[in-house]
Formats: C-alpha cells, structure tokens, sequence
C-alpha cells in the first residue's frame, strides 16, 4: 500500500474536488489519509478519543478549506499533516489554560497582601500576570515587547533573532490565550 504522500496527485485533485463540494472525493481522501493523520495527531495528544476528535475537526476544516490549498506551496499531504498538528496543538493550549482553576487563582489573589490603592485595575493586573505565567517564554516575552516595551514586530524579531513570522504567531497566540485565561478567571466559580 502507498503512503498518503505517494499519491500526491491524488490527493491533490481529491482536495481540488473536496473544494467544489463533491462529498465522495472527501470520502476518498478519508480513506487514503486519515490512517496516518490519526497516528500524528495520537503521538501529540497521547490520548486516542482525543485524537479521534481532532481527526474529525480536521476533515471539517479539509472540507471548509480544500480551496485554500496551493500546489506550488507544497505537497498535499503536508497540507493535511500541518492542519491536524494545528489542531492538536490548539487543543493541548486549551486544555492547558482550562486547567487553570478560576477557585485556586481567586485563593492565590486573596493570599497576596492588599492593596491599599483604591484603583480596582490592581487586582486585574494580578490575574494578568498569573495568566502571563501560563504563556510559553517566547510568547510571554514578545507581547511584553511589544504591549510594554512598545517595539514592533520587526524590532522585536530583529532583537531575539527570530524570523517575523514566528514573532507575530506567538504574540497572536499569546493573545488569545490570555484572553481565554482571563475569561476563565471570570466565571463564577461553581460550587
């Protein structure tokens, strides 16, 4: 049996019809690619029910976006494999920032000392820097670059010599996952 990315032609006209909404063509590229795109997407998440869910967001965004895919910019497969290792990695995020306890972060608030200063920001500024500690280094460290420090994007590549690209995804991502965290600091705690 062929490796998915032995068949690049067909996978490539599979996702030329997915894109024209031919629902057999999806079929098809289920079949071939979703053996190995469930392994890659098992190896990240460890768990499988959780790689079967992922799977199927996948081939919901493959149907969505099949007319996104751009020969010229690399092999069909590439595409699929990117896509589910996407979503595994917005899955692990979230689990990490839904771990964060809105009841645990409100007794680590309380335990700090009070401040005095009638300005009610200061406690929105402790939960902000408890959320910052759940970013990774490189996300953390860009968007206080940028939001602190005011450096553009550029400046900030040019001095941690990073490429631009990877620089403007951690501070996208860091921002969400701030706002995801700072959301969840929110809500009521359930009792």
């Amino acid at each position: 049996m062929d490796s998915p990315n032995d068949n690049a032609d067909r996978l490539g006209e599979l996702l030329a019809r997915c894109a024209q909404r031919d629902a057999p063509a999806l079929e098809d590229l289920y079949r071939i690619v979703a053996p190995t795109l469930l392994g890659c997407l098992v190896k990240i998440l460890r768990r499988r029910a959780l790689a079967e869910e992922a799977l199927q967001d996948v081939f919901v965004q493959v149907w969505q976006r099949a007319g996104q895919y751009e020969a010229h910019r690399g092999r069909p497969y590439a595409w699929l494999v990117s896509m589910a290792r996407y979503r595994a990695i917005d899955i692990l995020r979230r689990e990490r920032i839904s771990s964060v306890d809105p009841q645990e972060l409100a007794e680590t608030l309380a335990e700090e000392p009070v401040d005095t200063d009638p300005n009610p920001s200061a406690a929105d500024d402790r939960v902000l820097e408890l959320c910052m500690t759940q970013l990774e280094v490189e996300q953390r460290e860009c968007i206080r670059l940028a939001f602190i420090a005011g450096q553009s994007h550029a400046q900030i590549a040019a001095a941690r010599s990073r490429p631009l690209g990877s620089v403007k995804s951690w501070i996208r991502r860091g921002l969400v996952l701030l706002k995801e965290c700072i959301e969840a600091c929110a809500r009521p705690a359930s009792n």
